[in-house]
């Protein structure tokens, strides 16, 4: 039991807030940038990102605003939803990745789960 304002007693105080939060699957394109960490001789990067949010919208907003600050030149974003509607499209999801998806949602962060560089406008192709 919690104390309210006003000296009652609630037992609804105690109940859990309920997090609207999902983790969406995205896949960003990164450009060169001084300090980017890149490879010697790399153009760019495909990043497999796990990102929690109210709505992809927001996963975006805050995956492309974490890879600025971290010095990275994010270029394109590419949403495949989340858990659920990757698993209704038919994708094979292993654990490591439902462990990072639900690492992303526990600790309501942004994770890069995996970066594959590429070379001489080679494209960014993640599975």
């Amino acid at each position: 039991m919690t104390l309210i304002p006003g000296g009652r007693y609630g037992d609804d105080m105690e109940k859990k807030k309920v997090s609207r939060q999902q983790v969406y699957t995205l896949v960003v394109q990164i450009g060169r940038k001084e300090g980017d960490g890149l490879p010697e001789g790399a153009t760019g990067a495909a990043l497999m990102v796990y990102a929690s949010g109210v709505d992809e919208a927001e996963a975006v907003r805050e995956t492309v605003a974490i890879l600025k600050q971290a010095d990275t030149a994010p270029l394109d974003v590419t949403g495949y939803g989340t858990l659920a509607e990757r698993e209704a499209e038919g994708h094979e999801i292993g654990d490591d990745e439902r462990d990072l998806m639900q690492r992303a949602l526990d600790e309501n962060a942004v994770i890069v789960a995996q970066m594959t560089p590429f070379f001489d406008g080679q494209e960014a192709t993640l599975h």
